[in-house]
């Protein structure tokens, strides 16, 4: 519960944080971009001086070397010279080749009467210019700095999560490889306790029916513990008959449900190679077993069928139980996840690991309709 509490704690700060430097950011460039505007707004009105005083001089010897100066040094604002019939007097650091068309400049000063409002030259009060300028390079890529930088916070915000994330995935799976290797020895000590109990049972000459169906379910512990101790190692894969391993685990479900659900297996084939561990295969088959009789609440039919094609074998495991929407198709593979009141939700997410991760095959929903059932379809690659 603490570890809780801090978790929840580090990502509320985290947030919090994350939500006050993205706010300062966003300020701190709204008031330098609006200075850097004020800025370029005082130089053009300073070359809008020059431009005046240049046209109200009337004494040819007079000199215009500054006035020239200063509006030679504006190489980064574009303006228009307009007058006032709307004639375009001269332009600046527009694109040179573009400018002989008219319809580019027209297409500029409208977008320079859109960003800034002309500055006025008045000659005696009378003859009229109005400068039309636009905002720099420099300011217009200014604009796209906060989003730069608030990409770059999310990044690494995300890079941070992964990591959390990944962490706290891998002590799971540490946490529930660990439970299932100590499932898998505790099973073990009763088990050689029920071996000898089934060798003094022989001795003893009881009814040879009733040891046989003990040892049948000794060997199923036995063969549960072998599963749950290959849980997080690599299993080893061998040449297998698919046919037998799939039906030894449908027949041990079969004897042991109710009476009212019709079982049937189909194949036209004696014999399947392909590569396989037995322990784990079986528990796939098992797991669709079970959800299919739990779908039908103990009574309905259950199909399983096996069949091949050139490189692959399918097992298809039909129910004619509730069914699930379409959108249910792949979250039910998740960890967690399950339809049923009583359940932790992992029989198909391990039957999704065991075939997808140590088979390399793939097993999805093949259809399912609400009322009517589901199939699930295996494909594995033959050898």
């Amino acid at each position: 519960m603490n570890l809780f509490s801090n978790t929840l704690l580090f990502k509320r700060v985290a947030i919090a944080v994350s939500f006050v430097i993205v706010t300062l950011i966003l300020w701190n460039t709204y008031t330098f971009f609006q200075k850097f505007k004020t800025e370029e707004r005082v130089k053009m009105e300073i070359l809008a001086e020059a431009q005046k005083e240049i046209g109200s001089i009337s004494d040819l010897n007079a000199s215009v070397t500054l006035p020239l100066k200063v509006i030679e040094n504006n190489n980064s604002i574009p303006m228009i010279l307009v007058d006032e019939k709307g004639d375009i007097l001269y332009t600046q650091n527009l694109d040179s080749i573009k400018s002989l068309n008219p319809s580019y400049i027209e297409k500029q000063l409208a977008i320079m009467r859109n960003q800034n409002e002309p500055i006025t030259i008045s000659y005696d009060g009378k003859n009229k210019q109005f400068i039309y300028y636009k905002d720099s390079d420099l300011l217009n890529k200014l604009t796209y700095y906060p989003i730069a930088l608030i990409l770059i916070l999310i990044l690494f915000l995300t890079v941070i999560y992964l990591f959390y994330s990944s962490n706290k995935a891998a002590e799971t799976n540490r946490l529930w490889t660990g439970m299932a290797k100590e499932t898998a020895h505790q099973i073990g000590t009763p088990l050689s306790s029920l071996l000898g109990w089934i060798s003094i049972l022989k001795m003893e000459k009881v009814d040879e029916t009733y040891i046989d169906e003990i040892e049948k379910d000794v060997y199923r512990l036995n063969t549960i513990a072998n599963r749950f101790s290959k849980i997080g190692s690599v299993p080893e894969l061998k040449s297998e008959n698919i046919i037998s391993v799939t039906k030894q685990a449908f027949d041990y479900l079969e004897s042991r449900s109710s009476k009212q659900i019709s079982f049937s297996f189909k194949t036209d084939e004696k014999e399947i190679k392909t590569k396989l561990n037995k322990e784990l295969f079986g528990w796939v088959i098992e797991n669709l077993i079970k959800n299919a009789i739990d779908a039908m609440q103990g009574k309905g039919k259950l199909h399983l069928e096996i069949s091949q094609t050139q490189k692959k074998v399918k097992i298809i495991v039909s129910d004619t139980g509730k069914g699930m929407p379409k959108k249910l198709f792949k979250q039910i593979f998740k960890p967690g996840f399950t339809t049923k009141k009583r359940g932790w939700g992992l029989g198909l997410s391990l039957s999704k690991r065991i075939v997808e991760d140590y088979h390399k095959g793939k097993i999805f929903v093949k259809k399912s309709e609400l009322g009517k059932g589901t199939t699930f379809q295996i494909l594995l690659d033959k050898i």
